[in-house]
């Protein structure tokens, strides 16, 4: 059963996403390293999910196996920013500001981060939790937008009705979606 992810799911989503996107080009350009990876990527979804749980947009399934963090339109920044340090602040800094800037300046449904544990794959559950944000965004009469840095990622989520509309070199080569 879906629900909306709360505070007390953290530690296990954090876990699943740190799983799901150990082979990830764009968390493994700005985590190149095995132990920053597993420090920093926990950092970095911990934190993700901190500035969207309380906006009733994240949804999980099966105890966190599977989640998706959607950002509504209007989303305020973060009340404290994410400390990473260097090298990999920068690294973040830079693959953000050229990805967000093929997004459009009008208001959409954001798909920030949707990762299944790679132990429960395949079995719908990625495009079972995508889907609640979809229908948000369809009902709000908005787009919705992600990214992905995994041509494997483009075809799959093209089966669910994503478009490409831009596609970025550098820093890491990423796909612009829109549904």
């Amino acid at each position: 059963m879906i629900s909306v992810a709360t505070p007390a799911d953290r530690t296990p989503i954090v876990r699943t996403l740190v799983a799901a996107f150990s082979s990830d080009p764009v968390l493994r350009h700005i985590f190149p390293d095995q132990e920053e990876y597993e420090h920093g990527a926990a950092a970095f979804f911990g934190h993700v999910f901190d500035k969207r749980v309380g906006m009733g947009a994240i949804w999980t399934v099966e105890g966190g196996v599977s989640v998706a963090i959607w950002e509504p339109p209007g989303t305020p920044p973060a009340s404290s920013p994410l400390e990473l340090p260097e090298p990999a602040a920068s690294r973040l800094r830079a693959y953000d500001e050229v990805v967000h800037a093929a997004f459009p300046e009008s208001s959409y449904w954001y798909l920030g981060v949707l990762g299944t544990h790679p132990d429960h794959t395949g079995r719908g559950l990625g495009r079972a939790v995508m889907q609640a944000g979809l229908q948000r965004a369809a009902e709000a009469g908005l787009p919705a937008y992600l990214e992905t840095a995994t041509r494997r990622n483009v075809a799959l989520y093209e089966r669910s009705g994503w478009k490409v509309v831009a596609e970025i070199d550098e820093p890491v080569p990423t796909w612009v979606m829109q549904q």
